[in-house]
């Protein structure tokens, strides 16, 4: 029904008089003033739909875009590289963008990427970098990624604990330090790893067992170790319907083999020594301990307490972060642990979709503390999250030197941006980002007997210019090289003689 048309005719007014005191109301006029009120409805239906519960999850993913995006930039920007990760993932899909194989000759000239990790589920970002050729593609596609993964979080903690619950979650999940750790770390395939894993638990919250295995099979695509983790997720599934259920026992079977066969065919394969490189991560360094036993349980506590106040404890759904501790424990590799690096961002959702699960029984605890412990617990690891926040990558946003570009950033953008397209180059980490995309890069030192056109490195540990071409003729002796430009802590050499 139109508004105005109701106001004006629809409520009779007093009678313009006949002698007998029967009338019959006019048909008024819409005054100004009722006019005036009759706009603003839609709008106002507008704002109410856009506050509507079901657009909470989606709202909370919108924000941590933004946030992630805004951090991804930052780091490019200010060429704040932390690993070669970015350069070798880039010239991984480059590969594929080209419609090539994905030779990543940071690894090793003509490296095959496949035989070093499985990650054929790079591929899907290869439109999208044909079209913006840019490692600034990559940390863009991440931040996405890792912001959908909010959506099953946030949607499946307000479904079963209430909107606001829901919302503390979800946020703090978003706000998690192991999810925050892997923005900060450039990028990596388990990006990918984050909303299937969310989306699949959510699934089996739901009951919707088609639906989780279809989002947890194609772990195997993501990375090499993960078809584990899906068979996982198909041992759940069988736990909670407590029957043999032919999809979860399929999943299982499925992700167990995967994993086999890509570790035993595919990766060799591909890989010029005929084996699994990372074996060697497994099983006692030089015949000592793997990992110090202290350490393994301060980064198990940290992937528990400050996320789910130990109450993850309480839920089957743990049981799906099982095989990435166990190899971890297996390894003597320190990277795997601490609060570092991208490796315990696969454990977020499985941790806080666990304490959703583990929430509405504790509340209906017949143990008093149990029941007070749940209902303030949303809230608790909402303010965990913020308190650890300001420690973590995110507090960054906060500075107002975030969003300016330091001279000095500047100056070694422009130093690189002397480097022509498609030459070669071997580089340091923090060079890395700006010449994967238009370059061909070696790594430091290892361009396999490959004289380079360009040496671009980092000035640290107080070296000087000078030093750095005389390590780079130690290099290759073979050839002659000039300072082509340098700056506060990059240069840039130049390749004088002939090949």
């Amino acid at each position: 029904m139109d508004t105005a048309a109701a106001t004006a005719g629809g409520t009779p007014g007093p009678g313009t008089g006949t002698d007998d005191g029967g009338s019959v109301p006019r048909p008024r006029t819409a005054t100004p003033a009722t006019t005036a009120t009759a706009g603003p409805a839609p709008r106002g239906a507008l704002l109410a739909s856009l506050r509507a519960p079901r657009l909470d999850p989606y709202w909370t993913a919108g924000f941590f875009f933004l946030a992630f995006t805004l951090l991804a930039l930052w780091r490019f920007r200010t060429l704040s590289t932390s690993s070669w990760d970015l350069g070798i993932f880039e010239q991984a899909i480059r590969g594929y963008a080209q419609l090539q194989a994905p030779i990543v000759d940071l690894k090793g000239p003509g490296t095959n990427i496949l035989g070093d990790h499985f990650s054929p589920v790079l591929v899907l970002l290869a439109p999208l970098y044909r079209l913006f050729p840019s490692p600034l593609t990559l940390l863009i596609a991440q931040a996405a990624l890792f912001a959908l993964s909010t959506v099953p979080v946030t949607r499946a903690a307000a479904r079963h604990l209430g909107r606001l619950p829901g919302l503390a979650i979800g946020i703090a999940y978003g706000m998690s330090w192991g999810v925050q750790k892997a923005v900060d770390f450039d990028f990596h395939e388990i990006a990918f790893a984050l909303p299937l894993i969310a989306f699949a638990l959510e699934a089996v919250l739901r009951g919707r067992w088609t639906a989780a295995v279809c989002w947890a099979a194609p772990l195997v695509l993501v990375k090499e170790d993960l078809g584990v983790t899906a068979a996982a997720i198909g041992a759940l599934a069988l736990l909670r319907t407590r029957r043999a259920s032919p999809l979860p026992i399929a999943l299982v079977a499925f992700g167990l083999t995967a994993t086999a066969v890509t570790l035993g065919v595919f990766i060799p394969a591909f890989n010029g020594s005929g084996s699994y490189d990372y074996w060697s991560k497994f099983g006692a360094d030089n015949g000592g301990a793997t990992i110090p036993l202290g350490t393994a349980l301060n980064t198990t506590l940290w992937v528990l307490l400050p996320t789910t106040g130990l109450l993850a404890l309480r839920s089957p759904l743990l049981l799906v972060a099982l095989p990435t501790l166990g190899w971890r424990f297996l390894s003597h590799e320190s990277h795997y642990w601490g609060t570092d690096w991208h490796y315990n961002a696969v454990l977020m959702p499985v941790v806080f979709l666990a304490l959703v699960d583990a929430l509405p029984r504790a509340r209906a605890s017949v143990r008093p503390w149990l029941r007070t412990y749940a209902h303030h617990l949303p809230a608790a690891v909402l303010a965990a999250a913020l308190a650890l926040t300001t420690t973590l990558p995110l507090a960054r946003l906060t500075e107002t030197a975030t969003y300016r570009t330091p001279p000095e950033a500047t100056a070694a953008a422009k130093l690189l941006e002397r480097i022509p397209d498609g030459a070669t180059v071997e580089s340091g980490i923090r060079p890395l980002s700006r010449l994967t995309d238009r370059t061909r890069v070696f790594w430091m030192g290892a361009t396999g007997g490959l004289a380079p056109d360009y040496i671009a490195d980092e000035l640290r540990d107080d070296h000087t210019p000078e030093q750095v071409l005389a390590d780079a003729t130690a290099r290759h002796p073979k050839s002659r090289y000039a300072v082509l430009g340098g700056g506060r802590d990059i240069v840039v050499l130049k390749r004088t003689s002939p090949r």
